[in-house]
């Protein structure tokens, strides 16, 4: 793992990531041949980039303990968080995006920093404040937004 990263260096492979979904294929099956020795047995491009998009992180950055792996692949076979790590899933990252179909019509929500949102280039200090903006109504912003349930309790448990 890599401790030390020029900052223009994470902007150049966030800008690449970033143009993965507009690549024609031609051009997404040559990056992976770029990357990969061989090619999978599917064309789901969704998956295509997402693979591609950790390979060219973790070329500029370096891969993953190996402890973090195994521990990550257990979370994604049993849907299951930690109990320490529960508790931080109720924090949302800069640069989540949290998505909800409201009235047919899809609202995308940039999560900047801790209580920072940014909904059609809006800044707003709560999802709830962003989900009264979409529906007209007061509403629970992580409840609006799938983060949390009715019973107060968190959408993953």
């Amino acid at each position: 793992m890599k401790t030390h990263v020029d900052p223009d260096a994470t902007a150049s492979v966030a800008a690449r990531v970033a143009q993965l979904p507009h690549l024609s294929m031609d051009r997404l099956w040559g990056l992976w041949d770029e990357y990969f020795d061989e090619r999978p047995n599917h064309h789901h491009r969704t998956w295509l980039e997402s693979r591609l998009a950790y390979r060219m992180q973790e070329r500029a950055f370096g891969a993953l303990k190996g402890a973090t792996r195994r521990k990550l692949e257990d979370i994604g076979e049993t849907g299951i968080l930690p109990p320490r790590l529960r508790r931080d899933a109720d924090r949302l990252l800069p640069g989540t995006v949290l998505t909800r179909t409201f009235e047919d019509i899809e609202h995308r929500v940039l999560v900047r920093a801790m209580r920072d949102y940014e909904y059609n280039g809006q800044r707003f200090a709560s999802l709830s404040a962003v989900a009264k903006v979409i529906t007209g109504t007061h509403w629970s912003g992580p409840l609006f937004f799938g983060l949390k349930t009715r019973g107060n309790r968190e959408a993953s448990k």
